[in-house]
């Protein structure tokens, strides 16, 4: 596994799925974890689970989609670990329904979680990363996590699709403007993982059907996930940035 031995990260929507997974690998490489999410109490098992394996984390509030909410978290992160060296933008949502039936008030709800949220936390980060020297010590490290549905349609989600093509879009524009910032900034497009949001429609009918449709008929685990992202994450990955890295088991072949 990458080492991120010394490292401070931050992982928002840690809560669950994705990023309470990548908040244990990131431990387990010797980072100081910052686990963030809007409720804190929901990232309480994670951090006593982290800490009794032996690991560092600590939880933290952030409302992605609200700057000052934002600011007041890092603040906060810096206060008890110092600035992070390592950003993974991962807290998202999605709400599945016909483009001709969902509300404008649903859409702008995805698209301010979704690609505000990742721009505000890349934002900040960058902000902190520079003020403590990244232009010099060339170790910062930001990954947006897009989704498949960034390259291709996902049925009934055209408002998750529309912010997660502007995510990793946005990922590559974050790493042409940071490049000379000692910034480094990727874009992660996993397939199709059970989550909690969405176990319930695997489940059903038209999940099951879907799921026979992948070449190897599988979901990938969040676990398949870690790899990458830690690599991205690390010292050793000086020379990669604007990269967008798809990990889906083949079910887009």
């Amino acid at each position: 596994m990458t080492t991120l031995a010394g490292r401070t990260i931050l992982i928002t929507g840690a809560s669950s799925g994705i990023g309470a997974d990548l908040a244990r690998a990131a431990a387990r490489a010797g980072a100081r974890v910052a686990a963030a999410a809007r409720r804190v109490d929901k990232l309480a098992e994670l951090v006593a689970q982290i800490t009794a394996d032996g690991g560092t984390a600590q939880a933290f509030a952030m409302d992605v989609e609200d700057e000052a909410a934002v600011i007041a978290g890092y603040d906060a992160i810096e206060a008890a670990f110092g600035p992070p060296e390592s950003v993974i933008a991962n807290a998202g949502i999605s709400l599945h329904g016909s483009a001709l039936d969902i509300s404008i008030d649903d859409f702008d709800r995805v698209q301010a979680v979704n690609t505000r949220g990742a721009f505000l936390t890349a934002r900040e980060g960058a902000r902190r990363m520079i003020k403590a020297g990244s232009p010099s010590s060339q170790r910062g490290r930001i990954l947006l996590v897009a989704s498949i549905g960034a390259r291709h349609v996902l049925p009934g989600l055209t408002a998750y699709v529309t912010s997660k093509a502007a995510v990793a879009h946005m990922g590559k524009s974050l790493a042409r403007e940071w490049a000379r910032k000692g910034i480094n900034v990727n874009v992660l497009c996993p397939g199709y993982i059970r989550t909690e949001i969405n176990a319930d429609w695997f489940d059903s009918e038209g999940g099951q059907k879907l799921m026979a449709g992948f070449p190897r008929r599988r979901l990938l685990e969040t676990s398949d996930l870690e790899a990458l992202a830690l690599y991205l994450c690390s010292d050793a990955a000086r020379a990669v940035t604007g990269s967008e890295f798809t990990v889906d088991d083949g079910q887009f072949l």
